[in-house]
């Protein structure tokens, strides 16, 4: 054994022998960027609850998803493994199959083996049943089949069909005389959608989203049916809170419980409920950051009413950097004024740069982590690896296979996290400590849609964040030594040498 693994199994017993399993809640916003917060330096929306957890935690300013857009970082959250490894593993339909085959370890079956009630509410965006999903049966396999015991989900994103609430194995409050029809290849019926009538819509696409119109908004995909079960999007923020309250009240006397608490705030389409319509200065986006913070300290409020405050675990993070316009004319580029949703960070949602994958994360758990800030490099899916050492379960060594354990980082009694992280957005990157490496890709330099800047270029990119957070210098030219070992272990990595 040596030193390393031997203060890892000293650090190890002292967690045991010292601390109760704590409950874990994870919050995961949606589209939330590093600077939107008020800890991370926003002032033109105030988020009261999260900057409570933010000073009275462990506030990280080096943390990152594997990757700038959704799908790819929720596989990695809860897998343990990067998705540039899973062709598969990108921005599902929402009739996509599920992506998470039962069978194998993920972060709520590994909890699970160390004795937790687990459960989700929210947004899913891995992929339901296993092809040609019918939505009027029994549906899997799903989260109940990869560790959940409980989910109350979005299928996949606000602004994709089917607009309904999967609870368990069903779609909730289905009536059976309407079944549900989806479709991702064409219309499934003659109603209106929003390129064809506009004046139908309260809120206009600004590019794409203008298939099936559901609530006044159209949505990506065709749906017909299952008119009972559709949801309201004012009133969505307060039912997934509803019952991420209520999956706490039921379990906090029992048995540690784990809830993967996934919002959907801030993604679009933005409709925060008509309460928040004054919470900001800045239309829908600013809006649904206030919302995101009323849904965080509901949960703060049920956790301390339960009792179990002080001993539960909370990890508040983003799937993917910020962005502004993406898809819907809803004021938030008129409205943004000086706000920066990645902070100074370059880059946003879909992003080569910092701001495609480093996000706000936060670690509060009052018996356990002391206030402050970490720089330590730790990405999310380092969570499956760290919370089976938190709570003893076991992983085999090809489980979790890109996952470390970054424990004594996350509860911030060591400095240093992981060394070497890959981000992910069209071709890859590499973070060593404060290098960056971003390899040669073609593609436009700005994204039309989103008006953000992508990262590629022709050419290879060196940054040395340290002394350029901002990613302005190129180094490659003048560091080509460096620049070579960068890119030697980003290709071991990526063959898992």
């Amino acid at each position: 054994m040596n030193r390393r693994e031997f203060l890892g199994a000293a650090f190890t017993a002292a967690t045991a022998a010292t601390t109760a399993r704590p409950n874990i809640v994870l919050i995961y916003a949606d589209d939330l960027g590093y600077g939107d917060l008020g800890s991370y330096g926003a002032e033109r929306v105030k988020t009261p609850h999260l900057d409570r957890l933010a000073k009275g935690g462990l506030r990280f300013t080096d943390a990152h998803t594997t990757a700038a857009t959704c799908t790819p970082s929720r596989y990695s959250l809860i897998t343990g493994e990067y998705a540039f490894r899973v062709p598969a593993a990108r921005i599902l339909p929402g009739d996509a199959p599920a992506l998470i085959r039962p069978g194998r370890a993920t972060l709520p079956s590994v909890l699970k083996q160390s004795g937790y009630r687990t459960g989700v509410v929210g947004k899913w965006h891995l992929g339901l049943g296993s092809g040609k999903l019918d939505w009027n049966s029994d549906i899997g396999p799903g989260p109940l089949d990869i560790g959940f015991d409980e989910c109350f989900i979005i299928p996949a994103t606000g602004d994709r069909v089917p607009c309904v609430y999967v609870e368990n194995r069903r779609v909730a409050g289905l009536d059976p005389k309407d079944p549900i029809q989806v479709s991702y290849e064409g219309p499934v019926d003659d109603a209106p959608t929003g390129k064809s009538n506009p004046e139908f819509l309260k809120i206009k696409p600004s590019h794409g989203h203008d298939m099936t119109i559901v609530n006044g908004i159209s949505r990506i995909g065709y749906m017909r049916g299952g008119r009972a079960a559709l949801w309201n999007d004012e009133s969505m923020a307060d039912t997934l809170t509803a019952r991420a309250v209520s999956f706490v009240e039921r379990h906090a006397a029992r048995q540690p419980f784990f809830l993967y608490f996934a919002s959907h705030d801030i993604h679009v389409p933005r409709v925060p409920n008509p309460r928040f319509a004054a919470a900001t200065a800045m239309g829908p986006r600013g809006n649904a950051i206030a919302e995101l913070d009323w849904c965080v300290g509901q949960i703060t409020e049920a956790l301390t009413q339960a009792g179990v405050l002080k001993n539960t675990l909370i990890l508040v993070s983003s799937d993917n950097g910020g962005v502004v316009d993406d898809g819907y004319q809803d004021d938030s580029v008129a409205k943004l004024g000086a706000h920066r949703p990645n902070g100074p960070l370059r880059g946003g949602k879909g992003s080569k740069f910092e701001g495609g994958t480093r996000v706000p994360f936060i670690v509060h758990w009052p018996d356990r982590v002391k206030p402050g800030v970490s720089e330590a490099l730790v990405s999310q899916m380092d969570l499956v690896r760290s919370l089976a050492t938190l709570t003893g379960a076991k992983l085999a060594a090809q489980e979790a296979p890109d996952s470390e354990d970054v424990l004594p980082a996350l509860l911030g009694e060591r400095k240093q996290g992981r060394q070497f992280l890959v981000e992910q957005s069209g071709g890859l990157s590499l973070r060593d400590g404060l290098w960056k490496y971003i390899e040669p890709g073609s593609g436009p330099r700005i994204a039309a849609n989103t008006n953000t800047e992508t990262g590629n270029d022709p050419q290879p990119q060196l940054y040395d964040l340290s002394r350029d957070l901002g990613e302005t210098k190129n180094l490659a030219t003048t560091e080509p030594v460096r620049m070579k070992q960068m890119a030697d272990k980003l290709q071991d990595i990526r063959a898992k040498r």
